[in-house]
């Protein structure tokens, strides 16, 4: 009965925290970013980590604040940190593009890295991307076709799939057969891990 009573009083407390949290999406949602705003900083400043996510993209957008890059990456290093896959995605694409942060294409694998591992299909596209360029990583033929190949198959019909199935096609060229094997190998092996 105590670990009932425990268990209701922790969900009664959450409760207005995700409240407050749908309350701003819809906000958002609608364009009324002052009223977003209102709802995620508070709950950001708590640790809400896909507050602190949202907030990160009203900065980088400047939706209902000026756009202030530096503070987009505050906030999505703080959801990152908690395992947020999105914004360990875009935290990844702001170091890659130099937005907030020096450019720094080691930190942005590293976190796109993270995210792809999860599954987020965006990151493993821009991963298979960066190992087919080698800008951060050693240029790897097989992890590009992987990545873009996991990216491929988890996409939506749309832009985003049909660029990962091309960067797909376009590393496949450059690869030997056993590469290619391999590399389709791994993408079939390959299994979401839990953010961290």
């Amino acid at each position: 009965m105590k670990r009932f009573l425990l268990a209701l009083t922790f969900l009664l407390l959450a409760s207005p925290a995700w409240a407050g949290f749908d309350e701003g999406v819809a906000a958002h949602n609608r364009g009324d970013y002052a009223a977003a705003l209102r709802e995620f900083l508070p709950l950001a400043q708590q640790g809400h980590a896909n507050a602190q996510y949202n907030l990160g993209i009203m900065y980088g957008n400047g939706q209902g604040v000026p756009q202030d890059y530096a503070e987009a990456v505050k906030w999505y290093r703080l959801a990152a940190a908690q395992g947020h896959a999105r914004a360990q995605y875009n935290l990844g694409g702001m170091y890659a593009n130099g937005r907030g942060v020096p450019q720094d294409y080691g930190e942005a694998v590293k976190w796109y890295h993270l995210a792809a591992a999860q599954g987020e299909p965006h990151a493993q596209s821009d991963l298979g991307v960066i190992y087919d360029d080698g800008r951060g990583v050693p240029r790897d033929y097989v992890q590009a076709h992987m990545w873009c190949n996991l990216a491929a198959s988890r996409l939506s019909p749309g832009k985003d799939r049909d660029t990962a199935v091309e960067n797909r096609d376009i590393v496949a060229r450059k690869m030997t057969p056993a590469q290619l094997a391999e590399a389709q190998r791994l993408a079939r092996e390959w299994k979401p891990k839990p953010g961290k």
